[in-house]
């Protein structure tokens, strides 16, 4: 395992719990607006965690720490993923695993297989805008079709988000996301803030009101839409 940081504790990261959050090294995609740019191309300025200090720390924190949650990058690009799951597992957490959802048949496994308890799958954003907003042109969305469609059956407790661009993401890809994910069981809309660790300078979020208003524009398609980080 490649992990980049450990965050000691959070109340946000895995709805209703409380958790450690573990930062893996490295990822497929190229957002622009992506917050853990270094950890994304592997620039960190320091070394990485071991995976043997993750393990140490959990074992203090039985009985405190509700779960872990598992994000990046995009965590399903390692390799010894699973098995690390496993361990994590063996001490009672619960995992949330925040994904790209790029890697349908790995994250079906995973879930199949009882080692992830949430998933929380980001929609980048409309069909159409997908490529550009990823960094990657002419990119084909079947493999993050097949990762909506898995959630969408209720296989495994879920949520679809969205981080929210003034420059990428218009009224009309927020329709277009509501149409694509009609009856998804959670949607969180988060308003994009710099973090000072972005791949690419000069972005901005919205005001409350214009988050609002996508919610609006959301909310008959998806009733559970809500707003986070405003």
């Amino acid at each position: 395992m490649n992990i980049g940081g450990i965050q000691r504790l959070s109340l946000l990261d895995y709805p209703d719990k409380t958790c450690c959050t573990i930062f893996t090294v490295g990822c497929n995609y190229r957002c622009p607006f992506c917050h853990n740019a270094s950890i994304v191309e592997n620039k960190l300025s320091e070394k990485g965690v071991l995976q043997d200090e993750v393990m140490d720390f959990l074992k203090r924190r039985l009985g405190i720490l509700d779960g872990v949650c598992i994000t990046g990058g995009e965590p399903l690009l390692q390799d010894q993923l699973e098995n690390f799951i496993r361990e994590i597992k063996a001490l009672g957490f619960l995992v949330k695993l925040d994904t790209n959802g790029s890697l349908p048949k790995k994250l079906k496994q995973l879930i199949e297989t009882g080692l992830v308890d949430y998933v929380a799958m980001d929609i980048k954003n409309s069909p159409d805008s997908y490529g550009q907003t990823i960094g990657i042109n002419n990119y084909n969305l079947d493999l993050i079709k097949e990762s909506v469609d898995l959630l969408l059956s209720n296989i495994v407790p879920y949520e679809f988000r969205t981080t929210v661009v003034r420059q990428l993401h218009t009224s009309k890809d927020m329709l277009a996301i509501a149409q694509w994910l009609k009856g998804a069981e959670h949607y969180y809309l988060q308003n994009f803030v710099d973090s000072g660790d972005i791949l690419e300078g000069g972005l901005s979020g919205f005001s409350r009101e214009e988050m609002q208003a996508f919610q609006e524009l959301i909310r008959p398609k998806i009733p559970s839409v809500e707003l986070r980080g405003i």
